[in-house]
């Protein structure tokens, strides 16, 4: 599989895991704070992570030369806590607010705005570059949300969408930041921000008033947030090497469809005609964005760094240690200069300007 499709189907699993929680998100609600909801969803994520980055250093093989076992860089700090903060605290606590006034069909379909905030960012603060079929599928997708947003007579249904909304522009300054330190293990970075959430908005729900939960009940939470926010920011890390921000905030604009499903399953209700309409032009939005193909000529500079990979075109380097053969590997490596022709996207060799 190569990387444009490995990085398609990474977001596309991340998708589905996350939306599949926002029902059992909403289903919460009726029992516990906003806060306590996110926090424990966040604990889930990073303590699942952590034992599972504890399993795989037991399992390390000696002398072995792997990327996800080099410490992050001390100058993409920051990247990293900004990241938890506007993906972490403020995001998850905006949209637990939010689905508490909001139906559950309409607060998952419009997290598809995540992936128009995303893109937004990516393309006007970082400059990664766009064309029409994407600018294009980003309208429908803005068009959808706007539709689904204004229900004339909903009690309580525009401030919802606006604090789901919100959450969303959160989750985007946070792809974008987290674009930043995609080149470092994974697991590590969900670990860190989902521990580092966790503590931090169950601290929020227990200094508010709210009591922890019983046993089952934190048990189904903190699993729900290892799949759905763990696994998947796992998962959706890897896309950003592969994909780039914007493209990889449109694929996971998917996880909506998911979240949908479960909520028709879990509160049946016959939805009205905006819904569909709406849920047509965001489809679309999603459609174009798959459907975008980027060639042209383009300079690769003299590079360093150190990520998985294997040797294709753009990986044609020797190993200073004992190499058994093994594909895909990480090492520190360098790029020399080269300039070629090819369909790409803005991943972590091609963040050129245009």
């Amino acid at each position: 599989m190569n990387a444009r499709y490995s990085g398609a189907f990474a977001a596309v699993l991340a998708a589905v895991l996350f939306g599949a929680t926002t029902p059992f998100a909403k289903a919460l609600l009726g029992a516990l704070s906003p806060f306590m909801v996110a926090g424990l969803f966040y604990l889930g994520s990073g303590g699942g992570l952590a034992i599972a980055m504890f399993v795989r250093r037991l399992r390390r093989k000696p002398n072995a030369h792997d990327h996800d076992h080099h410490p992050m860089p001390v100058t993409e700090l920051p990247w990293l806590i900004g990241a938890i903060v506007a993906g972490g605290i403020a995001g998850p606590s905006l949209l637990m607010f939010g689905l508490s006034v909001t139906p559950a069909a309409t607060a998952s379909l419009l997290l598809n705005l995540e992936g128009v905030f995303t893109a937004l960012i990516a393309w006007f603060v970082f400059r990664e570059n766009v064309d029409a079929r994407v600018f294009i599928g980003m309208l429908a997708i803005v068009a959808g949300g706007a539709l689904l947003s204004w229900q004339p007579g909903g009690s309580g249904a525009g401030a919802g969408a606006s604090l789901v909304a919100l959450a969303c522009l959160c989750w985007a300054v946070d792809n974008n930041l987290t674009r930043k330190v995609s080149n470092n293990d994974a697991v590590f970075i969900a670990c860190v921000k989902g521990l580092t959430a966790g503590i931090v908005n169950t601290g929020i729900a227990l200094l508010s008033g709210a009591h922890m939960p019983g046993v089952g009940l934190i048990a189904a939470s903190m699993v729900a947030g290892w799949a759905g926010y763990g696994v998947s920011l796992v998962l959706f890390v890897v896309a950003l090497r592969h994909l780039g921000t914007a493209r990889t905030g449109a694929y996971f604009s998917v996880a909506p469809l998911c979240g949908v499903a479960i909520s028709f399953a879990l509160w049946p209700e016959r939805p009205p005609l905006s819904f569909w309409i709406a849920a047509a032009l965001m489809a679309l939005g999603v459609w174009l964005h798959l459907r975008e193909r980027h060639v042209h000529e383009h300079t690769h500079e003299a590079l360093d760094h150190n990520h998985r990979h294997r040797h294709d075109e753009h990986h044609q380097h020797p190993h200073d240690f004992d190499w058994d053969g093994a594909e895909p590997h990480a090492h520190p490596h360098s790029h020399t200069p080269i300039t070629h022709t090819h369909a790409h996207f803005p991943d972590i060799h091609h963040r050129h300007p245009h």
